[in-house]
């Protein structure tokens, strides 16, 4: 689409810093200038010509100013397309074309920061002006956008050509910002209408409601927003918690990591993974898995990537847990499973991968980040230390990766045949990550000479692999990165260990 000459102008703005360089350029360039109010006041004292909106929809402005710049004489002009039909009809109802917009909105954010008064509050929401810049940035075929203070300097810009014509990349970038702005300023009246309702924040149209049985506490109220069933389906149990659901999730996430491995249990205590393993059979899996911390899984989250039998059901049903998820059970193991009234049993879809961003509220607000999709995989591995390590050691460095990529930082898992033997998370140093991880597998009986050791940050001294290795450790996986790798790595040849480094941090912050 070809370049379109700005002509006329719309200018109606409430905050007027930085507006003088700008109107007077464009008058500089021959654009005729509109506008009303205090705006028009103030052009008027620069000394430009401008044209009143009155004077051209025949209406003052009324009640008090909130109506000004509703009216199809000016709207007609910013949203007729340039083609035939449209401009016939602005020519009979003598409506001017308005190539270019400049908005500021009513400051209603400042306003409620600086007054509790409601009427004073209320009468800062723009009305007007939002509808100024939506019809622009609809219309940005064919109009340009100015929505803010802070795009002045784009419209400098644009200006600074001489030949006052824009291009379609320009008036797209304007209206994407211009969009940005309404999006922002309508979600913060949003919130200051919401007051006292805590679910009106996060409350989408159309959305389901789902009440949970409680929040993170029983005194909390809970709710979810979305489509649930669409990733997993509860058979039976009681109501769903707000925890219920983050460490569902939690273990969801995890066990989609071994979605096509030989069969695997995880058990989840509080979105941590206390146990994991892979076996031949599905009930070996369990066993191992509830080995590596039979303590934390009472109460916990255990989830398998097969369709779960009666024979690891038994086993499984044998102890206290709040969650079982399962791709299917036959119908031996959920009339098994059944029997427990407020065990929660959930079915997922054995293909479910996560999604490909994640949300969290931040301030009132809303923290959006892409979820952690790299798995490493042997060629991604490179060896630092002399000795590489070998094709069992390889595969259950792969393995504690996994596991540490789902604890929280700092995190430490030591593994050993495809079995979390021990781990360490949310601590803050990883020293005492590590030393939490070698306490708990010895408070469960492991030894652990010729375990593996993965880390989900580096090492910034040797410490760690000092450790390690007189605990028994032969081999470490860590993503590198720190000034000082080469002191872990110096310690490691001295001692004959393996080290890899994968170069990804995978950080869990919380």
């Amino acid at each position: 689409m070809e370049p379109r000459t700005i002509r006329n102008a719309l200018v109606s703005v409430f905050d007027k810093n930085g507006l003088e360089p700008i109107v007077r350029k464009l008058h500089h360039l021959g654009v005729t200038l509109y506008s009303t109010g205090g705006t028009m006041d103030y052009l008027e004292g620069l000394g430009l010509p401008v044209s009143s909106l009155e004077s051209l929809t025949g209406y003052p402005s009324i009640l008090d100013g909130r109506v000004k710049t509703l009216h199809p004489k000016v709207f007609g002009g910013i949203l007729a397309r340039r083609e035939a039909g449209h401009l016939e009809e602005l020519r009979q109802f003598e409506i001017p074309v308005f190539d270019l917009v400049i908005v500021d909105l009513y400051p209603f954010e400042e306003t409620v920061r600086q007054t509790g008064d409601e009427s004073a509050i209320i009468e800062k929401i723009d009305i007007g002006g939002v509808s100024l810049i939506r019809a622009a940035a609809k219309n940005y075929r064919d109009v340009v956008i100015v929505p803010c203070r802070e795009a002045y300097s784009a419209l400098a810009t644009l200006l600074d050509s001489g030949d006052v014509s824009s291009t379609l990349p320009q008036r797209k970038a304007l209206a994407i910002q211009a969009f940005g702005v309404t999006s922002s300023y309508d979600a913060t009246i949003h919130r200051w209408f919401s007051q006292g309702d805590s679910r009106a924040s996060f409350r989408m149209e159309g959305t389901p409601e789902r009440t949970l049985r409680y929040g993170e506490n029983p005194h909390q109220r809970g709710w979810y927003y979305g489509l649930l069933d669409h990733t997993i389906r509860q058979l039976h149990g009681k109501e769903l918690s707000y925890n219920n659901l983050v460490d569902a999730e939690a273990a969801l996430l995890l066990m989609q990591e071994f979605r096509d491995a030989d069969p695997t249990t995880v058990v989840i205590k509080h979105t941590n993974a206390c146990g994991v393993a892979t076996r031949d059979e599905l009930l070996a899996s369990w066993e191992a898995a509830l080995a590596a911390d039979p303590v934390s899984a009472f109460g916990g989250i255990i989830a398998v990537n097969r369709e779960l039998d009666i024979h690891t059901a038994r086993a499984i049903d044998a102890i206290f847990y709040e969650v079982l998820l399962a791709p299917g059970y036959t119908g031996e193991a959920l009339q098994l499973l059944t029997a427990k009234k407020n065990r929660i049993l959930l079915s997922y879809p054995a293909s479910w991968t996560p999604p490909p961003t994640q949300f969290r509220s931040m301030f009132g607000g809303i923290l959006v980040q892409d979820y952690d999709r790299i798995r490493e995989s042997e060629s991604d591995l490179k060896t630092v230390t002399r000795r590489a390590p070998d094709p069992r050691q390889t595969r259950d460095l792969l393995f504690a990766n996994i596991c540490v990529k789902h604890l929280k930082s700092n995190g430490i898992a030591l593994v050993r045949d495809q079995q979390l033997l021990g781990m360490g998370c949310g601590q803050t140093s990883r020293v005492d990550a590590l030393r939490q991880a070698i306490a708990k597998a010895r408070a469960f009986g492991f030894g652990l000479e010729g375990a593996v050791m993965a880390s989900d940050a580096f090492f910034p001294f040797p410490d760690c692999v000092e450790i390690a290795h007189d605990a028994g450790i032969t081999a470490v996986i860590h993503p590198g990165g720190s000034v000082r790798d080469q002191d872990s790595i110096d310690y490691c040849d001295a001692k004959d260990m393996a080290m890899v480094i994968t170069g990804n941090r995978h950080f869990r912050h919380g």
